[in-house]
């Protein structure tokens, strides 16, 4: 059986596509690469237009887009399946996520009773772990059992972690495992994590897109493809860092904390918005304005995010969205940053990735008027439609997206962290616009 399979991989600094066409037990593999951690959402669709060229196939032919679903950089597994689910979306084609802890393992030539132990660098000294074992020793790696699901754990506790976990597996196999290990944490965080000498160590460090090409296509012949709709990134990390607010309050230990909510007491109130005054300039006292986000808004597109949200984005997932050049918007009054929204664009529909408001200015209609922005900035581009999630629990959000024409298209499932190590599922929502073809492409 033939099979033109498009596969993305951003989880790391690398941006990697392949094009996987052919006969699906033999194909044909042709790959770009690029390391650069700011450069993905720049430099994926132009990689993918330059394989299909190559190949003189166009992205009418593809059967399926796979991509590395992660656990990886925040910003990368964003980009990676918001242009899957793109394309997918405007071919009426499925959606193959990959693992990447297991596009690595599949590099380590493992028997069956060796357990692969993967470590992926996950910053602030903590790696993201998963283990594998290969049932039958094939070399198309077709048959895997997950020994452990990715997961987050500190560089210092993953080898005491590992040792005492091996028994167990053993036991769960029955049959007794070695180790062997991969994944660029064992270099890049030696210091904490120091493995056993007889644990063998193979040179296979991080995800690569060929891999998870290969992977999707063996995923493809046992029919394991999803919704575009249904397509996630795999997240393990429900809380990144303090936030801001957090920060400001005292948490982290931060030394400026008492200082900083002394001279927030000495702030006026902030007076209600002009709404009149977007767009039509005619409005009474201060007017608000739209404009982009720039590097100096983190702190308070941070501090406004963690006032609306039980678990917020990060100033750091911020300054990544930034650094990505994804398309973004702030609404001001007198230079003072009141709400925001970020949207990241694929070839077909565009991805609304977080609008936020100043709480105690809900209802006002800023919301609305970064809405409009947003579908006035992806008709520009030509693209159809805009893509979003929500969690159930959100009323009010889901009542402010369905009065903005969002329909209700699928179920992510497990997408939110709800605390206490619970998951929510988010409410997959989309709305079609109508294309700005003559616009310019800005």
């Amino acid at each position: 059986m033939n099979l033109t399979l498009l596969a993305l991989e951003t989880s790391s600094t690398r941006c990697g596509v392949a094009l996987l066409h052919g006969d699906s037990k033999n194909p044909h593999v042709l790959i770009q690469e690029h390391e650069g951690a700011q450069e993905h959402a720049e430099r994926l669709l132009p990689m993918a237009r330059d394989l299909l060229t190559q190949a003189g196939l166009d992205v009418a032919d593809l059967d399926a887009v796979a991509f590395g679903q992660g656990p990886g950089g925040f910003t990368g597994l964003r980009v990676a399946c918001g242009v899957a689910q793109g394309i997918a979306l405007a071919r009426d084609i499925p959606v193959l996520p990959v693992v990447s802890h297991q596009a690595v393992a599949a590099l380590v030539p493992a028997r069956p009773d060796q357990a692969v132990v993967v470590a992926l660098d996950a910053r602030m000294e903590e790696v993201y772990l998963a283990v594998y074992r290969r049932l039958d020793g094939a070399a198309d790696d077709t048959r895997w059992e997950v020994l452990q699901a990715p997961m987050l754990i500190a560089a210092a506790e993953a080898v005491p972690w590992i040792e005492a976990q091996v028994d167990g597996w053993s036991a769960q196999c029955g049959v007794p495992l070695s180790v062997v290990i991969a994944g660029d944490a064992w270099d890049s965080l030696a210091a904490h994590m120091a493995p056993s000498a007889d644990w063998p160590r193979f040179d296979a460090t991080r995800p690569e897109a060929r891999l998870v090409a290969r992977l999707a296509a063996q995923a493809w012949q046992r029919g394991e493809a999803v919704a575009a709709e249904l397509a996630a990134p795999l997240y393990v990390r429900d809380k990144v860092a303090f936030t801001t607010a957090e920060r400001m309050g005292g948490q982290g230990g931060n030394p400026k904390a008492a200082i900083a909510a002394a001279s927030a007491q000495q702030l006026p109130p902030t007076p209600a918005p002009q709404l009149g005054a977007l767009g039509a300039g005619g409005g009474t006292g201060a007017e608000a304005e739209l404009g982009p986000l720039h590097s100096d808004d983190l702190d308070e597109m941070a501090r406004i995010e963690a006032a609306v949200q039980a678990f917020p984005w990060t100033r750091g997932n911020f300054a990544d969205a930034l650094a990505s050049a994804y398309d973004t918007c702030g609404v001001r009054r007198d230079g003072r940053l009141l709400g925001f929204c970020i949207l990241m664009h694929a070839p077909d529909v565009s991805h609304l990735l977080v609008i936020a408001v100043e709480k105690s200015l809900h209802g006002q209609g800023l919301g609305s008027h970064l809405m409009r922005w947003c579908e006035a900035r992806t008709a520009a581009r030509g693209i159809g439609g805009l893509l979003l999630e929500v969690r159930p629990s959100n009323a009010r959000a889901l009542t402010f997206y369905e009065r903005h024409g969002f329909l209700r298209i699928g179920v992510r499932r497990g997408y939110y962290p709800a605390g206490k190590g619970q998951r929510e599922d988010a409410v997959v929502m989309q709305k079609r616009l109508a294309r700005d073809d003559g616009a310019a492409n800005d």
